[in-house]
């Protein structure tokens, strides 16, 4: 190809959106997101849905924004930027689902990876019985995939899970419930080994397992796998494909963080361990 083609050419970034609270600690929620989307090679955006006061040890408060600002950043975003992808995190409100839920049909915006964020990894619990409820109704239709961990998952299907057993049932419960796929993680379950559950509309059961990595700093693991998911989606792969690359980054994330302290409770992954280029998609 020549200079002057190459000068003509038109190129877009692969963009992802993510819609989730603030973690003033750095390790969780869109600050992970960003880290993550952009150590991907894609271009991330935001729609800041709660400000948190937090840090490694635990959640101390958290401040809602107003929902006519939540609605305007994903307007602002998607009118002129546009939107490849979308992780969908915290939403403590059954307000702010629907304003979601709403922005996303507005805009008919495509590849909805949905983490149902309920529990902080302090245990602390970040959203209302209502909004769990909107959350199934108006949400889990819209989604290419669900990603809820042990305690959410519990949470969702109002039962204790304790075996890959109850995971599986719990994965086609969800399915029944609404969601288009389900992958339901099971690293809170005791063990060597950490079992995932991968479960779509054909009702194929496909367990990803893989040796538990020991480290302290497991904060915001799960928002890093979302949006990892996403932004392999925004980058053209299938949903399985892209659960499988954005479980072996989360691993990357952790082992090359399991050494490092920061804070005195549950610490960062290392995000940037293995940073890519910008990806560049031609546009013409």
């Amino acid at each position: 190809m020549n200079s002057t083609a190459t000068r003509d050419r038109v190129y877009s970034y692969p963009r992802v959106l993510s819609i989730a609270g603030s973690d003033s600690g750095g390790g969780a929620g869109i600050q992970a997101d960003l880290k993550t989307i952009a150590a991907l090679g894609c271009y991330g955006m935001t729609a800041i849905t709660a400000l948190t006061a937090q840090n490694t040890l635990g959640v101390r408060a958290i401040h809602s924004v107003p929902l006519q600002m939540l609605s305007d950043q994903i307007d602002a975003v998607v009118e002129d930027i546009g939107v490849d992808a979308v992780k969908i995190g915290m939403l403590h409100s059954a307000e702010t689902v629907r304003v979601v839920a709403a922005a996303i049909g507005r805009h008919a915006l495509p590849h909805i990876v949905l983490d149902p964020v309920m529990i902080a990894t302090s245990g602390a619990v970040l959203i209302d019985q209502e909004a769990i409820a909107v959350l199934v109704t108006d949400l889990f239709p819209s989604a290419q995939v669900i990603t809820p961990n042990l305690d959410e998952a519990s949470l969702l299907v109002g039962r204790p899970l304790e075996s890959e057993a109850d995971i599986e049932a719990a994965a086609r419960q969800l399915l029944e419930m609404g969601a288009p796929a389900v992958l339901l993680k099971g690293g809170h379950l005791a063990g060597d080994t950490v079992s995932d559950l991968l479960l779509m509309r054909d009702g194929k059961a496909c367990w990803m397992r893989a040796p538990r990595i020991p480290s302290p700093n497991t904060h915001g693991t799960g928002c890093t796998l979302s949006s990892a998911i996403a932004a392999h989606l925004a980058l053209g792969s299938s949903l399985p494909q892209a659960v499988q690359l954005a479980r072996e980054y989360v691993r990357g994330a952790l082992e090359a963080g399991a050494a490092v302290r920061t804070g005195a409770g549950s610490g960062p992954l290392n995000h940037s361990y293995a940073p890519q280029a910008m990806r560049l998609i031609p546009l013409r």
